[in-house]
């Protein structure tokens, strides 16, 4: 699984990096084909004082792809509910294939 983390308007430290790619090793668990994983995570309203933190979470397995996005005042928070809708998808899609 290749794992690819990119940042928008920001220079991420370290410990977020580590976050995000401690918790996408357990996307492999719902699904044993997936080839790439590309994480964006992006500054909203870098103009205005209230900064919005979105997440963006794109899995690729064969003939599939599978995207979330999610908003919240921290990096952690939006990440972590993207990852829950990413693995609902891929649960869903995963029963629908089984039935």
């Amino acid at each position: 699984m290749n794992v690819n983390i990119q940042t928008v308007h920001f220079d991420a430290d370290m410990k977020l990096i580590d976050y995000v790619s401690k918790k996408l090793q357990k996307i492999g668990t719902f699904h044993d084909k997936v080839i790439k994983v590309d994480v964006f995570l992006k500054l909203d309203n870098v103009v205005h004082t209230i900064k919005d933190k979105i997440a963006e979470i794109q899995v690729h397995v064969p003939k599939q792809k599978f995207f979330v996005k999610a908003s919240s005042k921290s990096f952690e928070e939006s990440f972590d509910s993207a990852l829950d809708s990413l693995v609902n998808q891929i649960k869903r899609k995963k029963d629908k294939q089984t039935v």
